[in-house]
């Protein structure tokens, strides 16, 4: 009997050993894969993933993504500090604040270029007639607060001289009719939501704002990089396949909106309309976008003291696919 219970016992010791092993790695092991728990938003600029997600789960070797979905960006980040999640796709300009106060995250890929709209009710023509009314972003630290910056200042006014309210992006269009706003720039699909409904207009295209803007990251927590390098770098390499296959999309292939629609309330119109204003090329966060966006974000005093270039930004999985 004494034996019985101690073999017993020693089974369920080696049990939790195991099982704390796994957990180490930032993931958890199932059938010789890594578990990796992303945060996404339900929004255009996370289609990379839900391609991915669709696609090419059959296909990984290291790797069981697993996609989940929040409903705000403070909830994201929350996720990713208690380590209930080992990446995100989120705000590259909020991340990089998150980072500045310890967090422990590397961007490594964007979600895309472009893809950030201002819009405005009908009876709003110029950035004039903006001033003294109320306008939305989705939060303080992202490209929206940036490109709303850049249309004020280009028109030779300041922040203050306008009422910039965060609001949640699925608010806005309903926001935009009730008068509540007289407009707003947020990610996709909610600026061609109305558009479409006849609601709203563009009066900038972010690439008319900031050359080369960028938004979205993906971000992956530094204990899942530093002990699942081989899952890392799998995932990574769907990833940038699954963007290229969105931009290479052809009209009569509706293989990837079908997808997209999975994850987003959208109808068919919005989502032509959010893709073709949206690229998923070039997911590389080079040097230069990060000076420019450090100098926005200084130059607005969103940053104490910014990481550096290196600290901030892992290409190396980009960079060995190259190779």
């Amino acid at each position: 009997m004494k034996n019985k219970r101690w073999i017993l016992l020693v089974t369920a010791m080696l049990a939790i050993v195991t099982t704390l092993a796994a957990c180490h790695t930032g993931g958890v092991t199932q059938n010789d894969k890594e578990t990796v728990k992303i945060a996404y938003l339900p929004i255009t600029h996370a289609v990379p993933l839900f391609v991915e997600q669709e696609l090419f789960q059959d296909d990984f070797k290291n790797v069981d993504l697993e996609l989940v979905k929040f409903s705000s960006w403070a909830d994201i980040l929350d996720a990713l500090n208690t380590g209930d999640v080992q990446g995100a796709s989120i705000l590259v300009e909020l991340a990089l604040k998150a980072k500045e106060q310890g967090a422990n995250i590397k961007t490594v890929a964007l979600g895309h270029r472009e893809g950030n709209v201002v819009i405005v009710s009908d009876e709003i023509n110029y950035v004039d007639d903006l001033i003294g009314k109320s306008f939305a972003i989705p939060h303080v630290n992202s490209a929206h607060n940036i490109l709303t910056y850049k249309m004020l200042t280009n028109a030779g006014f300041n922040l203050d001289e306008m009422n910039i309210i965060s609001m949640p992006p699925g608010k806005m269009p309903k926001a935009l009719v009730s008068g509540e706003i007289a407009g707003y720039c947020v990610a996709e699909p909610f600026g061609s939501r109305s558009v479409v409904t006849g609601n709203g207009k563009v009066l900038f295209k972010s690439s008319e704002l900031w050359s080369n803007s960028v938004c979205c990251s993906l971000v992956l927590s530094d204990e899942f990089i530093n002990n699942n390098h081989d899952a890392a770098q799998e995932l990574v390499n769907k990833y940038l396949i699954a963007g290229e296959k969105v931009q290479q999309e052809d009209e009569e292939d509706k293989e990837i909106k079908e997808i997209v629609k999975k994850y987003l309330n959208v109808s068919n119109e919005e989502l032509d309309l959010s893709l073709q204003w949206t690229s998923y090329e070039n997911l590389t966060f080079n040097r230069a976008d990060y000076d420019n966006m450090i100098y926005y974000m200084n130059k607005m005093k969103l940053l104490n003291n910014p990481p550096t270039y290196e600290d901030f930004v892992d290409n190396s999985f980009i960079e060995n696919i190259s190779k």
